[in-house]
């Protein structure tokens, strides 16, 4: 099996649901194909270089997947009748690749970004809960920038004030 990458430019006036509806298409010719999707990178709309079709911009679109010779002629004979579609290049990145090894790696990814993401959210929540505790708790540890800085100002006049009282008691 071998390992292709392409790159399509789609409309940019096309609606999220009929992207969607493109990726879906995509997604099952290459499981028809028995081909294994490795990712869909979304790029967004960006001006194009020159004028495709009488449009200005466009929707680019990066499929890194695996797959037949007869897999990359579907995907490419669809994207020459779909009027969607701007412009698409397909390239060869890999001759043989080790599709169980490739699976085993996306699935370690896949897991890696949960647990990142789980940890982060745990992190926001800690952090959330702290900050509720230190100001329900009346907690002067937790200041702005502005409290900081004015804080060491009134401690210093209180100073002042208890060294004039003490010598004017001793007097």
């Amino acid at each position: 099996m071998r390992r292709y990458e392409t790159i399509v430019i789609m409309d940019a006036d096309l609606t999220e649901t009929d992207r969607a509806a493109i990726l879906e298409r995509l997604d099952s010719m290459i499981q028809q194909q028995k081909g294994l999707l490795v990712a869909f990178d979304e790029w967004g709309n960006r001006k194009l270089a020159y004028e495709i079709k009488k449009k200005n911009r466009g929707y680019y679109l990066r499929i890194d997947f695996c797959g037949e010779g007869a897999l990359v002629n579907e995907i490419e004979r669809a994207f020459r009748i779909d009027d969607r579609i701007l412009k698409y290049m397909t390239v060869l990145l890999d001759e043989a690749v080790d599709v169980a090894a490739l699976r085993a790696e996306l699935a370690e990814k896949e897991a890696r970004e949960a647990a990142e993401a789980e940890a982060a959210e745990a992190a926001a929540d800690e952090t959330a809960t702290g900050a509720d505790a230190g100001a329900a708790a009346g907690d002067d540890a937790v200041k702005t920038p502005a409290e900081a800085a004015a804080a060491p100002a009134a401690d210093t006049v209180e100073a002042a004030a208890t060294s004039t009282d003490d010598t004017q008691q001793k007097e």
